[in-house]
């Protein structure tokens, strides 16, 4: 009879399988199942960070054509900031806070040096560029923020994942883009309005999606209208392909998802690469 050993010599060719290798086979064992919810669920990170970047872009437009005044985006920023603060902590009644050992004092000074440093150095952004056609700026800028989409944290596990270069992507396109504006008290805000919309907005979005989901749902409705609207403004075309695509990502993407899931067939079985699963460890000592 023949066995599945290499150490003994059997009157068998050594390709030969007999009738019992197939019982072995078994197919999808680490395939997960998807719930449309869920995925839906899930695909509100995406939604708001394309809203962001639309708002982002709505933001320094408005200023570029003179329609916002430096002054107020300064003073809407700076209550939405206070906002998000205070429902960052009162989200998880500040455990957070006492985990991470950070206090309010500290948050506070991080604020001034911040708002400081990049109101001093707001004339040496406004000039930066100056060597560079505009529509390089454009271009570097557009770039810039498809690599922030790209390289964001989504939640998912995987190498492309890059908080930190997604965050100096998209700090580096409103430098570039505020360049582009009229003076340095422009460029000083557009920065620091980069700075809370691409930094501190994807963490209260985060704590939100992890302890209150509802409102989290809620939040990315209201933010998704409030970009489409704004938007509508400047383009009612691309205000409708802008919905479309939205609607895309959190309706059609996860449907698409779940049909393909139908069809993965992979199969595991005794050909499977061998693996160690014994702790080995007190060899190397």
């Amino acid at each position: 009879r023949w066995q599945k050993v290499l150490y003994e010599r059997q009157p068998f060719p050594d390709n030969y399988v007999d009738q019992r290798f197939l019982e072995e086979l078994r197919k999808n064992v680490h395939a997960r199942q998807y719930r449309y919810q869920a995925v839906v669920f899930q695909s509100g990170a995406v939604v708001q960070q394309l809203c962001s970047v639309c708002v982002f872009v709505l933001t320094w437009w408005y200023m570029d054509a003179g329609m916002l005044s430096p002054q107020g985006l300064f003073g809407a920023a700076l209550l939405s900031s206070l906002l998000g603060y205070v429902l960052f902590d009162a989200v998880d009644g500040g455990a957070g806070r006492w985990a991470s050992g950070r206090t309010r004092w500290a948050d506070l000074k991080s604020t001034l040096v911040f708002t400081a440093f990049t109101y001093g150095f707001s004339p040496v952004l406004k000039t930066l560029t100056e060597s560079i056609s505009t529509d390089t700026i454009y271009a570097m800028s557009a770039l810039m923020l498809l690599g922030h989409l790209i390289f964001f944290d989504y939640g998912a596990n995987a190498a492309i994942v890059s908080s930190t270069l997604s965050l100096n992507m998209a700090i580096f396109a409103s430098v570039c883009l505020a360049s582009r504006l009229p003076r340095s008290l422009h460029a000083f805000v557009m920065v620091t309005f980069a700075m809370q919309i691409f930094a501190l907005w994807p963490m209260l979005q985060k704590k939100l999606k992890a302890r209150t989901p509802r409102c989290y749902v809620g939040v990315t409705v209201l933010f998704a209208l409030a970009a489409l609207a704004g938007l509508a403004t400047v383009s009612s075309v691309g205000a409708v392909l802008f919905a479309s695509l939205l609607l895309a990502i959190s309706c059609l993407c996860p449907y698409c998802l779940i049909r393909l899931q139908l069809l993965k067939d992979n199969i595991h079985g005794p050909w499977d690469e061998a693996e160690i699963k014994e702790d080995l460890s007190r060899f190397l000592m």
